[in-house]
């Protein structure tokens, strides 16, 4: 099947002989759309607003130029390009994306040291031109799409919520540094509640031990005399009243909230993503190879944009991804590999985190990375390793719709 599609892939890009392109810088508001022919002759240069009727009018103006086809190129593939990449698509328009990385280092080879949206627009189109490496803009699934922006919420509260936890420590330490030190506060729930009412030495000192228990086991707080008396402990260790612990435990208290409030909400994006995940037709494939839950898996899909239809084999999967090293070799040096400059990073931290839960749970990919830092791998290059691996069962499984099956230790790993 792979073969079938490298040839089908080989067919399109043979077969599609434009006679203009379309370059778009795009952006929220605007897009600029600069069209040249073969010879890199401008025949268009327009903006026009991110609307629909205007992109609608851009696309017929630009095919009424020419009775040939027209490859479209731009530099976004989602945000403010989404709906011009959409409309794109059901004009059964050609649409290839050229990275931003690529048009500012081309730039520096156009004359003129100015930078606007229409030269931007002209270098894309002439990079288009030119260059035969570049890949297709595919549409992603509607569940893709939805799982994409799911869990790039929940990445984006994930991080709110460690700001959150850090302020709280920082503010703990201008008025309760014992305290502070006592819990790990972004893994201790129980800490949280108990910051809720009681957040000074002399509050802790007054309540003391068993009543604190009692009052967090009454919230449904685990370990709850093991933390009252940490929490107690810590205010007996204190008795001088810092300049900052009005203030101080108010904020903290503010913050405690803010942090249950987060975690609630991580809560429920977690079943919408689990919810949506379930919907997709690969949904038990993915969730039968160890190290990978639904928020993982959900994510990976997301990424790849729900099928494997962008990409031509594993090996240009694993180049995306990142897990494919590549040379940097001069002269008499040689065998000098390096992670790619460009990959999607997001997808290699999915598969670095699946490769290192699958530790826990599948002896082979356990045995892999024993062997891999046996050989003096670093920890780092051994998960990176196993990934590598990893994603040629995660494509086999996916092409011909399987669940995993978790080898013998005897049979024989694979590099």
């Amino acid at each position: 099947m792979v073969i079938d599609r490298e040839a089908n892939h080989l067919i399109e890009r043979t077969t599609f002989m434009p006679t203009l392109w379309a370059g778009i810088d795009a952006g929220k508001r605007t897009h600029h759309c600069v069209v040249i022919d073969g010879d890199g002759t401008v025949l268009l240069s327009a903006k026009v607003s991110n609307d629909e009727t205007e992109l609608l009018d851009l696309i017929a103006t630009v095919i009424e130029i020419d009775d040939g086809e027209v490859c479209w190129a731009t530099d976004l593939t989602d945000g403010g390009a989404a709906l011009l990449i959409a409309l794109l698509a059901a004009h059964g328009q050609q649409l290839i994306y050229i990275p931003g990385r690529i048009v500012h280092h081309a730039a520096a080879t156009y004359r003129g040291d100015g930078k606007t949206d229409a030269k931007d627009a002209r270098i894309i189109a002439d990079q288009a031109r030119m260059r035969t490496d570049l890949q297709p803009v595919r549409i992603a699934t509607e569940i893709a799409v939805d799982l994409r922006l799911l869990t790039s919420h929940r990445l984006d509260v994930i991080h709110d919520r460690v700001r959150a936890i850090n302020r709280l420590r920082a503010t703990m330490l201008e008025y309760f540094p014992a305290l502070e030190r006592a819990f790990d506060y972004s893994k201790n729930k129980a800490a949280l509640v108990l910051l809720s009412h009681y957040s000074t030495p002399d509050s802790l000192r007054r309540i003391g031990v068993t009543r604190l228990a009692a009052w967090l086991k009454a919230r449904g707080c685990r370990n709850s005399a093991g933390v009252a008396k940490a929490a107690v402990d810590a205010a007996h260790t204190q008795t001088t009243t810092l300049p900052a612990q009005s203030v101080g435990s108010a904020l903290v208290t503010k913050l405690a909230a803010t942090i249950a409030a987060i975690d609630e909400d991580l809560a429920g994006i977690d079943a919408e993503i689990t919810e949506r995940f379930a919907q997709h037709h690969r949904a038990t494939n993915l969730l039968s190879i160890p190290g990978f839950g639904p928020v993982l898996a959900a994510t990976f899909l997301a990424q790849i944009g729900g099928s494997l239809d962008a990409f031509e084999n594993v090996d240009r999967l694993a180049c995306v991804a990142g897990l494919a090293p590549v040379p940097r070799d001069s002269g008499r040096i040689s065998g000098n590999l390096h992670r790619p400059r460009r990959f999607n990073r997001r997808l290699l931290r999915t598969c670095y985190l699946a490769a290192l839960s699958s530790l826990k749970s599948s002896p082979a990919s356990r045995a892999f990375y024993d062997r891999k830092r046996a050989e003096g791998k670093s920890h780092k290059q051994a998960l990176i390793a196993l990934a590598r691996r990893r994603m040629n069962v995660i494509w086999a499984m996916l092409r011909d719709n399987t669940h995993y099956l978790e080898p013998t230790l005897n049979a024989p790993i694979t590099a």
